[in-house]
């Protein structure tokens, strides 16, 4: 399915649920890594000094590289993330890392991603993250446009210093960091978001919460 704008939908039918993915470029050939993506070969991730969840001596880490436009990472935000983290997160067994990887053909993507790193500045990180999310869901379902102006409009009502938040952003303080996500995701094999590592392996598109226990419990049973 070919979409205006160069967005590329692939979908599988993983025991009876569609898995969604944004690709950032012509994902022809890559229709068939959508899916059930985790097998025996791990990838090194690194998860930086990016914001996470969880306790750091969790014994399973999940790095997710997403895109703040993407309306399949904001699928995951909304139906999965919530109960991996009452699940598995809250409980001490994973720690979850995000990760930027705006995406070219989704103009909001990095000023959002430079605008959470923003929010960190003010120990409002996940709230920021929460927000823009917030936001588009409210629109509808399907790819939310928006601008930086609208980021700095929701970086007010969640309260933050807007003299340290728009210097921050205007600067492009961050601007270096979500590229640097961007170019580690690459580097690791990511084309399409959300991808999410799992102690490094890879789960790729808008999975339901039971591919991500599959792979869970079993790194819990090493």
């Amino acid at each position: 399915l070919v979409l205006p704008g160069s967005i590329v939908l692939a979908a599988v039918l993983i025991s009876g649920t569609l898995i969604f993915t944004s690709y950032r470029s012509d994902p022809g050939s890559q229709l068939g890594t959508v899916g059930n993506n985790f097998g025996n070969k791990k990838v090194e991730v690194s998860v930086d000094d990016d914001p996470m969840l969880g306790s750091k001596k969790a014994p399973v880490t999940i790095v997710e590289f997403s895109d703040f436009e993407c309306p399949f990472c904001r699928s995951f935000w909304k139906d999965t993330l919530s109960l991996i983290k009452s699940n598995y997160i809250d409980t001490g067994k994973v720690k979850f890392v995000y990760r930027d990887f705006p995406l070219s053909f989704h103009p909001g993507a990095h000023a959002a991603a430079e605008a959470t790193e923003c929010a960190e500045d003010q120990g409002r990180y996940w709230e920021m993250h929460d927000k823009i999310f917030e936001e588009q869901d409210k629109q509808g379902a399907g790819t939310i446009q928006f601008s930086k102006t609208e980021v700095v409009k929701w970086a007010g009502q969640i309260g933050l210093d807007m003299s340290q938040f728009n210097q921050c952003l205007d600067a492009g303080k961050y601007q270096a960091e979500v590229d640097k996500d961007l170019a580690d995701g690459t580097a690791a094999g990511v084309s399409g978001t959300p991808s999410f590592f799992i102690n490094g392996l890879l789960l790729v598109g808008a999975q339901p919460f039971s591919a991500f226990q599959e792979v869970i419990e079993e790194e819990l049973k090493k």
